[in-house]
């Protein structure tokens, strides 16, 4: 899903090409007809190719993983999932980034507080 994300679209050899490490050729293929099945993907026939593109917008996506995280590892708890976030990434924040989250913490108070 990433390549699909970052170049928009692309044939299966494509994505197989951008991968580190790839799988085989066949592999990738049954991966994109499985997200095709799922509906993560879709394709369109370009000749003899199918080019696959994302159905769902980036951000659509990333909101339905990380609700699905939070429910199945988190229990629900937007807290615990930050709060392991924190816990993995603390040594690597930067002042600046503590600042930002700082401030979507304040301003989910305010929100919470309407």
């Amino acid at each position: 899903m990433d390549v699909l994300y970052q170049k928009g679209r692309a044939t299966a050899l494509e994505v197989q090409e951008s991968l580190p490490d790839p799988p085989s050729y066949s592999a990738v293929r049954a991966l994109l007809r499985i997200l095709e099945d799922k509906g993560h993907v879709r394709h369109e026939q370009d000749g003899p190719r199918y080019v696959f593109t994302p159905k769902l917008h980036r951000d659509k996506a990333r909101r339905s993983a990380i609700r699905h995280m939070m429910e199945t590892f988190f229990e629900g708890s937007p807290e615990q999932a930050v709060a392991a976030l924190l816990d993995v990434s603390s040594s690597k924040l930067s002042q600046d980034e503590l600042d930002r989250l700082a401030l979507l913490i304040e301003n989910a108070r305010g929100e919470s507080k309407k």
